[in-house]
């Protein structure tokens, strides 16, 4: 049975078959997260995703993971925040679905997500984790793997909002 769990720390330090990046459209490393995994990875990822032209808002893009604990790094780009009349929600779910698809075709057994769209982008915690929460059940009731996703998140606050919408899930 496929479980989802909630963690606090560093993304970069998790033992799973795939780590999500929450990337730029760009795929070439930026702030928050996405500098952390692209530092951690090594400069062969940016080598790599060099080469893959970019990806658009929703989509997702996987690369090896090269120096990281990780054997994956699956890029997806998060909806800025504009209120949420832009088709926020529909393209965080996106994120999440297509991320975890990735992870099924490549032979995923573990994957950690960090906060999609939630740092410079604005998207409200609350409601980000929801959406994440009701993506990643509704694809582990039709699907064997992943069979554990990691919520992995960096404080407090971000811990406790996954918590709350785990809980109410």
């Amino acid at each position: 049975m496929p479980e989802i769990r909630i963690e606090e720390g560093d993304i970069t330090r998790l033992d799973v078959d795939a780590i999500v990046n929450a990337a730029n459209s760009t795929l070439l490393g930026g702030g928050g997260v996405d500098g952390a995994i692209h530092r951690a990875a090594g400069p062969q990822l940016k080598a790599h995703c060099a080469g893959l032209g970019g990806c658009p808002t929703g989509e997702a893009r996987i690369t090896p993971g090269f120096n990281l604990p990780a054997r994956y790094v699956i890029h997806t780009v998060g909806p800025v925040w504009r209120g949420g009349n832009d088709n926020e929600p529909d393209l965080l779910e996106s994120c999440y679905r297509q991320s975890l698809g990735l992870a099924a075709e490549h032979d995923c057994r573990s994957v950690a997500f960090p906060a999609i769209s939630c740092g410079v982008y604005g998207y409200p915690l609350e409601q980000a984790a929801a959406v994440a929460v009701s993506t990643v059940q509704h694809f582990l009731q039709s699907h064997e793997q992943p069979a554990t996703v990691l919520l992995c998140c960096f404080g407090d606050a971000v811990a406790s909002a996954y918590r709350q919408a785990l809980e109410a899930g």
